[in-house]
């Protein structure tokens, strides 16, 4: 009796093995399998243009008085949403996320807790004193495009100025050098 066990369990371990590569087993304990959740685009709109102000701690604009932390920066509007950050060329999206080493620098530099923060206390000047507020602000719209042609402009236009006045300087300082000066 024994020799016929055996030989079933010989027997019984060839097959096993020979059929090892086409069988499968699955042990299903009642744990529900992990999904796999992918969140789509926020659809974040504004009714209103936001106003950004520019703590100057951190050298971009942020937005105030909105629900959601979205910031200015490079010609693009940010938003934190979601526990991820996305971009956008336009204040109302579409949104699309950007993993976080293709932010700007400057914002990468921060955590979002320290955002916050400077937001907040630049944001508590500008609300004491709204009219008299000497910081950087603005609201985005048609009429802030020609605005940033025009700054452009202006400091181009100053640039070449003081790019003169300085030659200029340069100049009479070396003719005063060599004894040439006006008597």
């Amino acid at each position: 009796m024994k020799k016929t066990a055996l030989v079933l369990v010989i027997a019984a371990m060839a097959a096993v093995s020979s059929a090892q590569a086409e069988v499968s087993v699955n042990i299903n304990l009642g744990v529900p399998a992990p999904r796999v959740i992918v969140a789509s685009p926020p659809s974040v709109r504004f009714d209103v243009a936001p106003r950004f102000i520019a703590p100057p701690r951190l050298g971009f604009y942020v937005g105030v008085d909105t629900p959601y932390d979205i910031i200015f920066s490079s010609n693009y509007y940010y938003l934190y949403y979601g526990n991820s950050w996305h971009r956008s060329g336009n204040y109302n999206g579409p949104w699309f996320e950007v993993p976080y080493r293709h932010l700007p620098p400057g914002i990468r530099k921060h955590r979002i807790e320290q955002i916050r923060s400077y937001r907040d206390r630049e944001y508590r000047v500008y609300r004491s004193k709204p009219d008299h507020y000497r910081g950087r602000q603005f609201r985005p719209d048609h009429e802030r495009r020609g605005d940033l042609k025009e700054e452009r402009r202006r400091g181009k236009q100053e640039w070449k100025n003081d790019r003169r006045q300085d030659k200029r300087e340069r100049k009479e300082e070396k003719r005063d050098r060599n004894g040439h000066g006006r008597d």
